[in-house]
């Protein structure tokens, strides 16, 4: 089992301008999903916040549980076919900025502003994504040096389009 962390950097709601990060990432949990009630009080099953993984004994240190969007984009291809997981991507686009419109009116509206959202989201098995929740203060510890990279990647591609420096 799996979910996705998708990145989302909004530089204005009016007009709406969100960039979606590339070096986004999936998350897995440690141990194999399964459909068994009696499984259901797993935390290990059902959770994969690293918070939680790191604490099986199954949890893989050195890649952190984690695949970046490009490795995870490859595996699906190859299972389900470009077709389904473009339009499985596309529909995830869909949702960050459906999201973003239902409360387009009653955010702050000031220039000189900007919000990096988590977007965490889980696909069924069926390639329809669905939204858990979206964070507006994502976490951006990391604990792995890939882990580290991707989020270093994605704040330099943030502070890249905020220019702040007006260069």
């Amino acid at each position: 089992k799996f979910d996705l962390r998708i990145y989302a950097l909004v530089t204005s709601y009016n007009p709406l301008t969100v960039y979606l990060n590339r070096t986004s990432f999936a998350r897995f949990t440690a141990v194999k999903y399964s459909r068994n009630p009696d499984d259901l009080s797993n935390n290990y099953i059902h959770l994969t916040n690293v918070a939680v993984q790191k604490k099986n004994e199954n949890y893989d240190r050195d890649n952190g549980g984690k695949w970046d969007l490009r490795q995870l984009k490859i595996y699906l291809i190859a299972k389900y076919g470009e077709t389904a997981v473009y339009k499985l991507f596309d529909n995830m686009q869909r949702i960050i900025i459906k999201s973003l419109q239902a409360v387009q009116n009653v955010i702050s509206k000031d220039k000189h502003c900007f919000e990096l959202y988590g977007y965490d989201i889980l696909i069924d098995g069926n390639l329809n994504p669905w939204l858990i929740e979206i964070n507006g203060n994502p976490s951006l510890t990391a604990n792995t040096p890939h882990d580290n990279e991707i989020k270093v990647q994605m704040l330099d591609d943030m502070l890249t389009i905020l220019d702040l420096e007006k260069v």
